[in-house]
């Protein structure tokens, strides 16, 4: 997707390059490409920011374009400058255009002004830059709890292999899989641990690595317990997570996360565009006379992705129309399966995107649907 500026659009183009702590303002003349100056020093405040764009915006604001990159700090800039009455363009930096694989510097020496800026407003200007959704402020509060979430689970599956990296120095075994984690498991972990003050003998400090470990677990648990009961009451309440959970095998948790990351479902033009979006179609390499689809380019939400392969599976072992998709996909070769799972992940989320798109309710597919589509993704 690229921008609709133009150069004869705006009377001015405004590219800030966003740091952690300070930035740097390209001020671009769109009929003058050569008459650009930098403004560096920037403190990467709301105040500061304010006053820069306030300083530099045309007197009428909708004539100036602003463009930004996708950070921490995007969102709230966005709203600013939103408020201040200019257009605000968001690069997605992820893209190809973006790329910065061959380039040795990014960082003038003499200026010590920052190529980003400069090339952020010469993309804007020429109406070639990439560009990311940048949702509402409401939109993103709610989508910031479901990253968060993953975030806990991912911190206690690293507690989980220290304590298995523990019983394992000490030549011991644990239970394989979840049967450790149940409650029965951690009350058997919980007989070897010791508090780490009581630990005399040197042989004993193990047991004290892992209490505090089984202590990190509790807490652990106990948070991703708060934000899910959160999350499930924030999803009782939207008429969109409801609507996905119709489907056979989507739970909660891909549900929101669908609704989160899509927002929007009309900004979608083609079910390509969703699955490009979540980084679910092929790489395609072409050169002269060849044409190739390698691997999947795994661009977009990861999170997204990830959970959507993940119930493929469950839906996969629930649906017979599923298991079918897959069949015909992987052709009954043991070593495309994984390839059809991802296929089955594709035509899941673009049959969410449709069902938000229409506002409507899970329709089981047909074999002759479920054929053709497995034509399309083998195509």
């Amino acid at each position: 997707m690229h921008g609709p500026a133009h150069p004869t659009t705006f009377a001015r183009l405004l590219a800030l390059d966003l740091g952690k702590f300070t930035s740097v303002l390209c001020v671009y003349d769109p009929l003058a490409p050569g008459a650009h100056r930098f403004v560096t020093g920037v403190r990467t405040t709301p105040q500061s920011l304010h006053d820069l764009l306030a300083a530099h915006a045309t007197d009428d604001a909708a004539r100036t374009l602003l463009v930004i990159e996708t950070c921490d700090v995007a969102g709230w800039v966005f709203d600013l400058a939103t408020a201040l009455g200019l257009t605000v363009l968001v690069a997605n930096p992820a893209h190809e255009a973006w790329r910065w694989t061959r380039v040795k510097r990014k960082t003038r020496p003499a200026s010590g002004c920052p190529d980003d800026a400069l090339k952020l407003a010469k993309l804007a200007a020429l109406g070639q830059l990439p560009l990311a959704h940048m949702p509402s402020p409401a939109q993103r509060q709610r989508r910031r709890p479901v990253h968060y979430r993953r975030v806990l689970v991912d911190r206690r599956t690293q507690v989980k292999n220290q304590v298995r990296s523990i019983f394992s120095q000490q030549g011991l075994s644990l239970p394989p899989r979840s049967k450790a984690w149940t409650r029965a498991g951690i009350q058997q972990l919980a007989r070897e641990a010791r508090p780490l003050a009581e630990c005399a003998d040197v042989l004993d400090l193990w047991r004290g690595r892992l209490h505090l470990e089984l202590q990190q677990l509790e807490s652990l648990t106990a948070q991703v317990a708060q934000v899910d009961a959160q999350l499930d009451a924030l999803g009782a309440a939207d008429e969109k997570v409801r609507l996905l959970r119709t489907v056979p095998g989507v739970g909660p948790r891909l549900a929101e996360t669908v609704v989160a990351h899509l927002d929007d479902p009309k900004r979608f033009k083609t079910a390509a565009q969703v699955a490009s979006y979540a980084g679910l179609v092929p790489k395609q390499f072409e050169s002269g006379t060849i044409k190739r689809s390698c691997r999947i380019t795994r661009r977009g939400p990861a999170l997204l992705r990830g959970m959507l392969v993940e119930v493929a599976w469950m839906v996969y072992v629930r649906n017979g129309w599923a298991r079918a998709f897959v069949q015909r996909i992987s052709r009954g070769v043991a070593s495309r399966k994984n390839v059809a799972i991802v296929a089955l992940a594709r035509k899941l989320l673009v049959t969410l995107w449709a069902m938000l798109r229409e506002n409507a309710l899970w329709r089981e597919p047909s074999c002759a649907a479920g054929r053709s589509a497995a034509a399309v993704a083998t195509g």
